[in-house]
């Protein structure tokens, strides 16, 4: 058993930021001394970031960032920006109609119609909200009724698989099931206003997009299309601090430590290896590779754990470069960039995220 991916579709908002402009916003609204003014620089060039699209435009949309800062500057307290509440009514706000396109776009491409929809999977880790993005999808898109709804929240960049893994199990309980998984993120809503080491290696890497998926357990075209064989799932030993994603009262607070790759380039390659053994497949059979593009650190240590050359994740580069990390719809950008492509299966989407987790999905 597995599900066959009948469509993909992707979204982005309307309003880019340039890694330049990005990093003129850090400075005004992070930095207190030169020095930090230099680290910031050489953070965000080193990203791999070349443009990213943002909900909020640059010019208007993050006036509330460059006020703060500036009223820091002579308060004697400092501020920190809006609240979390503030932040969720802008996500509640925005994130709906960026749901909308990506689903449209997969529905569109699928040949499928909202009626045949059976089971709707909502993924994100930017934004909460009852009813939120579910009840949005269902009657934006006037699916039935009586579809039957799961979200899954705040699992971070690896969001996607364990929403294809979702998928996948209805896929496999029900050949007949049409499932629309959707994964909408708004980074840009918790930008934070304090300078922060770690915080500004994700300022530097993160964005906003939608991505969506049309599956079934049926088979729409004699083996035609990419299905999703198996995932998996690991927990990096010693790593509980390495990454986290905190719910604060001025926004949600990500923080990546520097040992990040070095727990990734240490213990993925032999749970990856038993993993694909299951699976009747060795590192060296793997065609392709969906990397989420965490960073370009993150992505070397990949390529030094797995033995693969730099042109083996140059899709996830240039993913990344060209719309940042958008946190969990990112790896479903990859995988529709490989299918475009006719990349060589099997396919092996691989994501981390807080815990520290490494989720991996087999596509054949």
């Amino acid at each position: 058993m597995s599900m066959f991916i009948r469509g993909m579709g992707l979204a982005v908002p309307p309003h880019t930021m340039s890694q330049q402009q990005a990093i003129e916003l850090a400075r005004g609204v992070n930095c207190q001394t030169e020095q930090q003014e230099r680290m910031l620089s050489v953070l965000y060039r080193k990203s791999g970031v070349q443009n990213r699209h943002t909900s909020l435009p640059y010019e208007t949309g993050f006036e509330w960032l460059r006020a703060g800062a500036s009223d820091n500057a002579t308060a004697p307290t400092p501020t920190f920006g809006p609240t979390t509440g503030e932040r969720m009514r802008m996500f509640a706000e925005l994130a709906p109609e960026l749901a909308l396109t990506a689903s449209r776009n997969a529905l569109q491409l699928s040949g499928t119609t909202p009626a045949e929809i059976t089971h709707l999977v909502v993924v994100s880790c930017t934004g909460f909200q009852a009813p939120g993005l579910d009840l949005a999808l269902l009657s934006g898109l006037n699916l039935r009724p009586t579809t039957q709804r799961l979200q899954i929240g705040f699992m971070g960049c690896h969001g996607a698989i364990n929403g294809m893994r979702a998928a996948l199990a209805i896929a496999e309980s029900n050949p007949q099931s049409r499932v629309l998984l959707c994964c909408t993120e708004l980074c840009s809503v918790h930008y934070q206003l304090q300078w922060d080491a770690n915080r500004m290696v994700a300022h530097a890497l993160f964005a906003d997009g939608a991505a969506a998926v049309v599956a079934s357990g049926e088979d729409p075209a004699a083996n035609a299309g990419w299905r999703l064989a198996a995932t998996g799932s690991c927990l990096i030993p010693n790593s509980q601090d390495a990454m986290s994603w905190i719910i604060g009262d001025h926004g949600f607070e990500m923080s990546l430590d520097a040992t990040v790759p070095e727990l990734i380039q240490e213990n993925l390659r032999p749970w990856l290896t038993q993993w694909l053994e299951e699976n009747d497949l060795s590192l060296d059979q793997v065609g392709s590779w969906a990397i989420h593009p965490g960073g370009p650190r993150i992505l070397a240590s990949i390529e030094q754990a797995l033995g693969l050359s730099p042109e083996r994740t140059a899709v996830s580069r240039e993913i990344l470069a060209q719309y940042g990390n958008m946190s969990s719809p990112t790896v479903l950008f990859i995988v529709n960039r490989l299918r475009e492509l006719d990349a060589p299966r099997p396919c092996v989407a691989l994501g981390f995220g807080p815990g520290m987790f490494a989720e991996a999905a087999l596509f054949v």
